[in-house]
């Protein structure tokens, strides 16, 4: 057994699951995450906290702000950093698995919710699913957190009536499916109507309309929930801004011109 002192490539893992989902600004000592993690694998929140701080010193958002982070122990956290935008599936599925098993909880009883129509699939059918479900759950927190927990358009914050919404569709590109800046946090409506390409998002952050949605403009549920954003931009994300490659490949192959 290693000395306590050296961190564990499974602790690394999952203080990067936290480092994602954590609100920004909030990865202190004294969060109520950082504690609980602290509890889960035997550190204390302080030590928590600087090794978040440590993937901060590596995270291009806080490099372009021209803050550096906890440099000290940016090696070891590197590798990490790597391995997850080299494979994201792989990565948040195994932060999960393990966070589970140090917590003592069956990956399929702590999400029940999700997994309980699964029982009855065998084999590797199975375990994709739980594996795409799981990972479309913690990208859900990743994205939620990124805006605050707030719809980008109505700014409603609350959380069983929003969305993580993807910009390029889960079903379209692999390698971008978990990508912070491939979400953005809306509520129900203009989630689907972004995924319809009712309404699009441009470069600038503003919100424009298609020719199908501007045929609705005499009624009444059109100046109720559309006429105000047009041209709005959305609200800005806390880290991980829509890349503008996605932005433009939903205009190009979803949006409704």
């Amino acid at each position: 057994m290693p000395p306590k002192n050296l961190w564990t490539r499974e602790e690394l893992i999952v203080a990067f699951n936290l480092y994602l989902t954590i609100e920004f600004g909030k990865s202190h000592s004294r969060n109520p995450d950082v504690k609980r993690l602290a509890e889960i694998i035997g550190r204390t929140p302080g030590a928590i906290s600087r090794r978040l701080g440590n993937f901060a010193s590596i995270d291009p958002f806080h490099q372009q702000r021209g803050v550096k982070g906890l440099d000290h122990g940016k090696r070891q956290v590197q590798p990490i950093w790597d391995e997850f935008f080299e494979n994201k599936e792989e990565l948040l599925f195994q932060s999960e698995e393990i966070l589970a098993q140090k917590e003592n909880t069956p990956l399929q009883s702590k999400y029940k919710d999700i997994l309980e129509d699964l029982k009855d699939l065998k084999g590797e059918t199975v375990l994709r699913e739980v594996k795409t479900r799981i990972n479309q759950c913690v990208f859900r927190k990743i994205v939620l957190t990124n805006y605050s927990y707030k719809c980008a358009i109505t700014g409603i914050d609350i959380p069983e009536l929003l969305h993580a919404s993807h910009i390029i569709p889960w079903s379209t590109s692999e390698e971008h499916r978990l990508s912070p800046e491939n979400g953005i946090c809306f509520s129900a409506l203009y989630d689907k109507a972004f995924d319809k390409g009712l309404i699009g998002i441009n470069t600038d952050l503003k919100i424009i309309f298609s020719e199908t949605l501007k045929k609705k403009k005499k009624t009444e549920y059109f100046q109720k929930y559309f006429a105000s954003i047009e041209n709005q931009e959305i609200l800005k994300a806390k880290k991980y801004l829509p890349k503008k490659e996605f932005l433009e490949h939903h205009l190009d192959t979803i949006f409704n011109k």
